[in-house]
Formats: structure tokens, C-alpha cells, sequence
């Protein structure tokens, strides 16, 4: 007669499982070496437990200014957090990196690599955040970014019935069963075609070498991913609270092996390729109106999952140099912009033992946003402003500035090249140079909610 007390001098430990294996080992008559095979089939997995010492990671990063220097101690502080989490087996941080959010979440200039797991968090709500470029030869900066401005559409919410979602995204959306709800088909329809807030942009500049005109935009998969991101993260949380309950919530994952993390792998392309014709119909459309034909166009994330074999690239805010990353890469080339007032960087670069295949997406921060505006309260908005864009053309689309978006809320850009340099995080193959731009701005100032 089998009991409990059989089960706990084979080792097993007590729990809910007990009565159900107990009765079925007796029905059949279970002993010895069937007896163990079947229990070890159907006692659940031990706990993952999170490491006690963190993992060492690579630290792409130099602290000069007492205000970098804080910036670094939050960014390490939190990621000797982070590379305590079961999965990761690898990790750097990037010149621009900079703490957001909780003590053990990954700070934006991070790459963490993970074996079999996608970590929602690791990639946050701003899904596949981008940049993309489009060269449109010797076409006047002006009439660019005017036209531009006319058909772009910065701030909260979205646009009805001015792009067309193509049939065949539609139906992977909806096969999909992360994205397959009526909320999620509506955010795509209407959030096409808009380029939200925050920092990102569209850029209007010239080529260093040639001289000709390029816009270029950056923003990332809207509400659209953002429900994604939500819907992911109720999955990650089921998994954490089964297969590893000590781990921080934030850092929960989803196996890949899994249905859902097949699913979930599946979805990410989906936003991808979503977020990918979210800026081609901005240039498109200003390439129409123009009535110009494209010299050259091409994009790269850099806020995303790359999938290298059984291992799971998290970029948070850095940029895929290797090929095996970014599957419709051209010639390499990858853009790195800066601040409204430098250069947007177009580099090429190899994957070497101290990058993982990646380098910076911008100049970072080195304090919050909020921050930086109390900084400036001995400036009015309008002399900030003034100071910091002059011989520029920018526009906030709201109407309302946001110097929090200005270039003094950035690190020093010098300061971030040369440790490109310093660690091999890419070759500057072009610059294209300011003429101006247009952001969100402070669009809640104004927001419908706050009106009368």
C-alpha cells in the first residue's frame, strides 16, 4: 500500500499533488522503478530561483560629470538587479543608458540575453520603436518638412479613415491569438499613420557627404503594441507565479517552447512588420505630395526582441548592428539619432565580445524629464526655447514646447561618440545635419479632458 509517507522517503516533497498521484499509483499498482517514473512524470518543478549573485555583464560606459556619474551608479544598481533574473545568460549596457522605472528593470541602453524566455517587460509598452530614413534627393529642407508637417500626426489617440491597413496584416492580426480582439484590430486601423509623443520625431536634415535632403522618423507601434505589451505581460505573470514566484514581477517571462510563447514570437512580427508601414505611408505620402522619387530608404529597431538560435535578444534602447538581427537590412547601414540640434548618425558596425551585436540608439539621459524641467525653472519656456534651437526650423505639433524634448534634457552627444569609439559600437558611415523637426510638444496641456 502506497502512502504519503512512501512518497516523502523517495524524496518527493508534500503538496496537493499527493492524493491524486497516491490513488493512481495504487489503482495500478505501481512499485519500484514504475513507481518513481511515473511520480517524477507528475510531481511539479521545483521553483526557478533567481540568482543570489548577479550575472556579470558588459559595461559599454564611462562616467565624466557629477551628473553622469549618478546616471551610471542608478544604471548599474539596477541592472546588478536585473542579471539576477533565472534566464539571462548575458548582458551589456550601452554609452546612452539611463534608469527607468524600478530598482531591477532594464534601464533604456540595455541588451539582456535570455535563453528560451521573452521578457515583455524587457522590451516595455513602446514595442519596435524605430527609425526610418528616406533620402529624397536635392529637394529644398523646407518644402519637405512643411509637407510633412501637413500629413503627420503627433499626440495622444488616432486618425480615422486617412491610411488603409492591408488585407493580408489584417488577417495575421486577427489569427493571431494575442491580437485577434476587436481593441486591438481598432488601434491598428487608427493609430496608422501617427507617430505618438515623447521623443519621438520627424527629422528633416541634409546628407554630410552628398548634400541632399533625407527625413527621417522615429516613433514606435502606438497603442496598437502597447496593447500588446499588456495582454503579454497577464500571460508572463501566470508563468512567474508557476515556474519561479521569487523572481521580480517586473522580469516575468513566457518560454518560447510554450503555445503561448510561439503565439507571442509570432505577434511580435506582426508589430514589426505593423510598425514598419506605420512609417513608410508618412514617407510615402510626403514623397507623393512632393511628387519626388526615393534615392534611398531603410529602416532599423531599436526597442525590440532579436532571436539568435535558442537565444533572445532584449534591446531596450540600443541598436542591432549584426544582420542576423534585422532580416531586411540594407547594405548594413543603421541610423543613431542624437538630439533635434545634432546629427542623425548613420553607421555600420560587427558584432565583437564586448557589443553582442549592438550599439547606442541616442544620446540618452542623464536625468528625468521632469527633472530637467525644474532644472530650467529660472528660464521661461520661450527663452529656453529660443536659446536652444536657434538656426533651426522645429515645430511642436501641439502648438505647446516640451523642453523636456529640447537638447540640453540629452546627454553630451561628443561625450557618447567617443565612447562609440572607445568600445566599438559602430562606424560613422554619415551624418545627416539639422535643418528641423517636428514633435508632439506638450499636446495634455491642451488635452480634450482638460477643457471646459
Amino acid at each position: 500500500m502506497i502512502t504519503g509517507e512512501t512518497l516523502l522517503q523517495l524524496g518527493f516533497k508534500a503538496g496537493k499533488w499527493f492524493k491524486d498521484a497516491i490513488q493512481y499509483a495504487n489503482q495500478w499498482q505501481l512499485a519500484g522503478k514504475d513507481l518513481l517514473e511515473y511520480l517524477q512524470t507528475v510531481c511539479p518543478t521545483p521553483p526557478i530561483e533567481p540568482f543570489v549573485t548577479p550575472l556579470a555583464y558588459i559595461k559599454n560606459i564611462v562616467a565624466e560629470t557629477d551628473d553622469e556619474i549618478k546616471n551610471v551608479q542608478q544604471v548599474f544598481k539596477t541592472m546588478d538587479e536585473l542579471m539576477k533574473t533565472p534566464t539571462i545568460v548575458n548582458g551589456c549596457v550601452m554609452p546612452d543608458a539611463c534608469p527607468t522605472g524600478e530598482i531591477g528593470q532594464i534601464p533604456v541602453g540595455g541588451v539582456v540575453v535570455t535563453k528560451n524566455t521573452l521578457h515583455p517587460a524587457m522590451h516595455s509598452a513602446d514595442i519596435c520603436c524605430s527609425v526610418m530614413m528616406t533620402n529624397l534627393g536635392f529637394v529644398a529642407p523646407k518644402s519637405v518638412l512643411d509637407t510633412a508637417f501637413n500629413i503627420t500626426h503627433f499626440g495622444g489617440g488616432g486618425r480615422q479613415d486617412v491610411f488603409q491597413l492591408p488585407i493580408e496584416l489584417e488577417n495575421k492580426i486577427t489569427s493571431n491569438s494575442y491580437l485577434n480582439s476587436e481593441k486591438s484590430l481598432h488601434l491598428a486601423k487608427t493609430h496608422l499613420g501617427t507617430q505618438g509623443d515623447g521623443n519621438h520625431f520627424l527629422f528633416v536634415g541634409k546628407s554630410k557627404n552628398t548634400d541632399e535632403t533625407i527625413v527621417v522618423t522615429h516613433h514606435g507601434s502606438r497603442g496598437f503594441g502597447a496593447q500588446l505589451y499588456k495582454e503579454a505581460m497577464q500571460i508572463a505573470e501566470k508563468f512567474r507565479k508557476e515556474l519561479s514566484p521569487k523572481t521580480l514581477e517586473r522580469n516575468a517571462w513566457i518560454p518560447y517552447q510554450t503555445k503561448e510563447g510561439k503565439d507571442y514570437w509570432e505577434a511580435l512580427q506582426i508589430i514589426r512588420a505593423w510598425t514598419k508601414l506605420n512609417h513608410s505611408v508618412i514617407h510615402n505620402k510626403t514623397l507623393e505630395l512632393l511628387q519626388v522619387s526615393p534615392v534611398m530608404n531603410f529602416w532599423n529597431e531599436h526597442n525590440f526582441v532579436f532571436k539568435d538560435n535558442d537565444l533572445f535578444y532584449h534591446a531596450k534602447g540600443a541598436t542591432p548592428l549584426d544582420d542576423k538581427f534585422v532580416p531586411d537590412s540594407f547594405n548594413g547601414l543603421r541610423l543613431i539619432p542624437l538630439n533635434m540640434r545634432e546629427p542623425v548618425l548613420v553607421v555600420k558596425g560587427k558584432t565583437t565580445d564586448k557589443n553582442l551585436g549592438f550599439a547606442p540608439h541616442g544620446a540618452g539621459r542623464n536625468t528625468s524629464r521632469n527633472q530637467h524641467i525644474k532644472n530650467k525653472g529660472n528660464q521661461t519656456i520661450e527663452d529656453v526655447f529660443t536659446a536652444e534651437t536657434k538656426g533651426l526650423d522645429v515645430r511642436f505639433f501641439s502648438g505647446n514646447i516640451d523642453i523636456s524634448e529640447l537638447p540640453s534634457a540629452y546627454k553630451n552627444v561628443e561625450s557618447v561618440k567617443q565612447q562609440m569609439q572607445m568600445f566599438g559600437l559602430g562606424e560613422v558611415i554619415d551624418e545627416i545635419m539639422p535643418y528641423g523637426c517636428i514633435m508632439a510638444g506638450d499636446w495634455q496641456k491642451d488635452a480634450v479632458w482638460r477643457k471646459k
